[in-house]
């Protein structure tokens, strides 16, 4: 194949700004990013929302273990229709009333399978916002493409609806910090979907580190380097089938012609998401490595570099990115890929069962240097080891897959009114992350100087700008929650 270090340029839709999709910048990306930049920064304001987050609800539904807790799925996709199966397993007092779906020809088995379990047929609809008018709903399980998740969200709490919201929980950093709003102003519950906040291997590591066995931190070098290749073969613009309402399945992303390439594969596009790998995979590995490391803030900047190197295609994002983030203390870096096929995540046998993956060729290795030894750590059951000179394992702990764990803290936590393991505060930390390496590399690979206390980008007006999007009338993210 081709090889190449570009991509197609993206159209950008904040103020009508184009951002090229190189590494090489452009002129006006030049100019953006100096003496034009200096001379208009941004407002340096704390974000609103960080004024009223709550450790814990004095209103909402109180329930004790007996009562019954009425859920809804949106997005009844494979992970959606599984993730809904294992909570009706997992809590032997929850109902699913809907599965909710733009395209008919999902959330079959999910129905049929849940008419056996729970002994009467869930309701299917297209429109989640006839879920939210229902008020028997407890609660919902949002399992959308990504740049659904902040408004889903946003609707849920809005209607007095607790939520479980999938990974990577919001499509831009403004979307994440009206979602803490709206969290708190309505008191509801959000539980995000990266689910290692619920293992208890994670506790242990913390704890580890914690007590100084590793010494000072160095470096903290995290991997979601899959089990490529993967070609993306995008399908021609076609009239949307009518099993699909389309213009809801776009939702607060730009007007577009239908094709089951948006539809299948919206992971490669950035008006949906920020990656198949990036947004989607390593926010795992991202959250955890944030939790052992005793839930870090933001960092002080970011610089993103990659390309499309080995396929040759029309996919909107790269094939490789490798992101470095200054933490003041320690270096944290971020490596995306599907294009090596000798890298392989964990196996189910040591997820679901003993020992520790291969550290040297596991796919998605969390890799923390210490001035005395070093840390890997897995995601879904990994474990972790720590290794001293020549190999030698001084402490472990292997782990099993954590989903179970973390629906029934969703569930306790919508009884208790207690904030969950992976709340709405944490996963927009985890969440900024990557949106920050996207943002670098999208505007050509600059550095970007951040701002911890106002969540804004000091030196770059284009990144800037990309920190929120323009929204389709109707599917707007609110100013005011």
């Amino acid at each position: 194949m081709k090889r190449r270090k570009f991509f197609q340029t993206a159209s950008y839709g904040i103020a009508g700004l184009t951002i090229a999709g190189s590494c090489t910048p452009s002129k006006n990306e030049s100019n953006a990013s100096g003496s034009d930049a200096g001379g208009n920064q941004p407002a340096r304001e704390i974000p609103a929302y960080r004024k009223s987050i709550k450790s814990s609800f004095s209103g909402g539904n109180f329930k004790s273990a007996n009562d019954t807790i009425v859920v809804a799925l949106i997005g009844a996709g494979s992970w959606g229709t599984h993730l809904i199966l294992q909570a009706v397993e997992t809590d032997k007092n929850i109902r699913v009333k809907y599965i909710c779906d733009v395209d008919d020809t999902r959330g079959g088995r999910a129905i049929s399978e849940l008419e056996q379990k729970q002994g009467f047929k869930p309701i299917r609809v297209r429109d989640m916002r006839k879920v939210y008018d229902d008020k028997e709903v407890d609660a919902v399980f949002i399992e959308t493409p990504q740049h659904w998740h902040g408004l889903a969200t946003i609707w849920a709490c809005q209607a007095g609806k607790d939520v479980y919201v999938e990974k990577c929980i919001s499509y831009n950093i403004f979307e994440g910090q009206q979602m803490i709003d709206a969290a708190m102003k309505y008191e509801r519950i959000i539980q995000c979907g990266t689910q290692n906040r619920s293992a208890v291997e994670a506790l242990t590591a913390r704890d580890y580190i914690k007590s100084g066995e590793l010494g000072d931190l160095v470096a903290v070098h995290i991997k979601e380097i899959v089990d490529g290749p993967v070609p993306f073969n995008e399908k021609k613009d076609t009239k949307a089938p009518d099993y699909i309402d389309w213009d809801m399945w776009l939702g607060p992303a730009p007007k577009a012609p239908y094709s089951i390439s948006r539809n299948k594969s919206w992971g490669y596009y950035w008006d949906y998401a920020g990656g198949y790998v990036m947004s989607n995979g390593i926010i795992h590995q991202v959250d955890m490595a944030r939790l052992v490391l005793d839930n870090p803030g933001f960092p002080k900047s970011v610089y993103c570099t990659g390309g499309r190197y080995f396929f040759d295609d029309n996919r909107d994002v790269p094939d490789y990115q490798m992101a470095t983030l200054d933490f003041g203390k320690y270096v944290m870096t971020l490596e995306t890929g599907e294009c090596t096929p000798y890298m392989e995540k964990t196996s189910p046998e040591i997820r679901f069962g003993q020992g520790f993956p291969d550290w040297s060729q596991n796919a998605t290795d969390i890799l923390i240097l210490g001035t005395k030894r070093m840390m890997h750590l897995g995601v879904m059951g990994g474990g972790w080891q720590v290794f001293d000179k020549g190999g030698k394992i001084v402490a472990q702990q292997s782990a099993l897959f954590p989903l179970k764990p973390h629906l029934q803290n969703y569930f306790d936590c919508i009884r208790s009114r207690k904030q969950p393991n992976c709340n709405i505060v944490e996963g927009h930390k985890s969440a900024t992350l990557v949106h920050l390496a996207n943002m670098s590399y999208r505007v050509g690979c600059k550095q970007l100087i951040f701002s911890p206390e106002s969540e804004t980008i000091l030196n770059h007006n284009v990144a800037q700008s990309m920190v929120s999007r323009d929204y389709r009338n109707g599917f707007e993210i609110p100013k005011s929650v």
